[in-house]
């Protein structure tokens, strides 16, 4: 049975199926664009109501792009191009491939680029200035017998009718990268307090813990903040990953927002901070050079265990509806005359002077560092893809299979030679009807060819 006659096959080669599909593609995925996915049931009944948010979780729609009936849509969309394909490239093979001196002189007569010229002398030597006019204007020439005369043939870019079916193979290599990252990746987030760290990430929507293999740890975190001292401008996280094996690796690195951790193939986005109801202290005794870091909370005394000091929080200023807080009001206490009272600017450092001795105390909120954390192991193979389909759209839409011959046939009766030269282009008339004249004008301004 020939595939013509095929219901099966004629249906998966058929152009109105690849429209539709891609029109149900489209479609979809502006659905999918428009409605936030991978969030909790309460979040779809919240925003859309108990019956809709049924709906949803009927059809997958919260986590659509992985539902069973949106991949059998680009499984449908997948078979249409193969198939296509299948059909349709053996015969565009045949025209980049086939033999074009095999043109029968009957058909030339019939192209509508075509111009007639007449001249004097030898066939093979009038071949040979028409070939030389050919390479001039960048056609390099095949020459062939005909039983009536010479024939010459070039052309410009016979690969570019692939072009289209570079598009094809495209669209499957983008499809394979996506359901690679699908199977293998993920989409996650992370929220690790300063000098904190985490082995684990928990997937976008479902919390689902998900094991890194190494441990992140947060460093350190800071925010900046624009004139109104309200509104972030800025905010920073130094992060070091640590390995299995407990070893710190050389990945350590301050991040911002564009500016990621990638690590394992695991990528760490700044997207959000967190103030946390705690302060980083650090105090040096200036003329012993000791140093001691604490974590404290507000409202509780502090007790350095190897000195007579005490200290604590006692006050707060918050500047943003956050949490973020802008002054702190400090107790401290060597155990030499009366505790100092002071009010100092969050992460600064203030000296204080006691009897004996100097202090310097440095005080700043804690903050826990926001991110967005994804693995998508197929991102190559979709980025080749988008390439590949760039030039192929370059060359099915901006390249076109350009054929020019010249016939070469001896007039007996007349004791000249009559030549013919014609074209054809698959695309883009316009351009090579210019690209034609200019050659037919070669051929013009040549004193042995004449226009018939």
């Amino acid at each position: 049975m020939k595939k013509s006659d095929n219901m099966v096959w004629r249906f998966f080669a058929s152009v109105r199926l690849a429209l539709f599909s891609l029109l149900i593609l489209a479609t979809t995925s502006i659905i999918g664009t428009l409605i936030p996915q991978k969030n909790p049931p309460e979040f779809y009944i919240n925003s859309f109501g108990q019956r809709t948010a049924q709906f949803f979780q009927l059809l997958d729609v919260s986590d659509m792009y992985n539902s069973w009936w949106f991949i059998t849509l680009l499984l449908l969309f997948s078979v249409n191009l193969i198939v296509c394909t299948i059909d349709r490239l053996p015969n565009v093979w045949q025209m980049v491939v086939m033999n074009n001196l095999d043109t029968e002189p009957e058909r030339l007569e019939k192209m509508p680029s075509r111009q007639v010229f007449h001249a004097h002398g030898d066939a093979q030597a009038l071949a040979e200035l028409a070939t030389a006019l050919l390479t001039k204007n960048g056609w390099k020439t095949r020459q062939g017998n005909k039983p009536s005369g010479l024939l010459l043939f070039s052309q410009k870019n016979a690969w570019s009718r692939l072009g289209v079916y570079a598009v094809h193979l495209s669209i499957l290599i983008i499809f394979a990268g996506a359901i690679i990252g699908s199977l293998f990746g993920f989409k996650a987030g992370l929220m690790i307090p300063e000098g904190r760290s985490s082995d684990t990430v928990y997937e976008t929507g479902t919390g689902k813990p998900i094991p890194l293999g190494f441990t992140l740890q947060c460093e350190d975190f800071n925010v900046s903040f624009y004139a109104d001292g309200n509104t972030p401008k800025e905010f920073r996280s130094t992060l070091k990953v640590i390995d299995g094996s407990g070893k710190e690796t050389p990945f350590t690195k301050n991040i911002i927002v564009n500016d990621p951790l990638n690590y394992k193939g695991i990528t760490f986005y700044q997207s959000s901070y967190e103030p946390m109801q705690g302060f980083n202290i650090n105090i040096t005794n200036k003329a012993t050079n000791a140093k001691k870091f604490f974590q404290i909370p507000i409202g509780q005394k502090i007790h350095w265990e190897e000195t007579n000091i005490d200290f604590g929080i006692i006050n707060q200023e918050v500047r943003s509806r956050m949490g973020d807080v802008s002054k702190l009001k400090i107790w401290f206490s060597d155990g030499q005359g009366e505790p100092s009272i002071f009010w100092m600017e969050n992460n600064a450092t203030q000296t204080i002077s006691s009897p004996t001795a100097a202090y310097d105390f440095q005080a700043s909120q804690v903050y826990a560092t926001g991110l967005q954390v994804a693995k998508d192991p197929g991102v190559w193979t979709v980025y080749a893809g988008c390439t590949l389909m760039l030039i192929g759209l370059y060359v099915a839409f901006f390249l076109s299979h350009r054929r020019v011959w010249v016939y070469i046939v001896r007039e007996e009766a007349a004791d000249r030679c009559r030549i013919v030269v014609c074209g054809a282009t698959n695309k883009n008339k316009i351009a090579f009807d210019k690209e034609f004249a200019a050659l037919v004008e070669c051929f013009t301004h040549d004193s042995t060819f004449h226009n018939a």
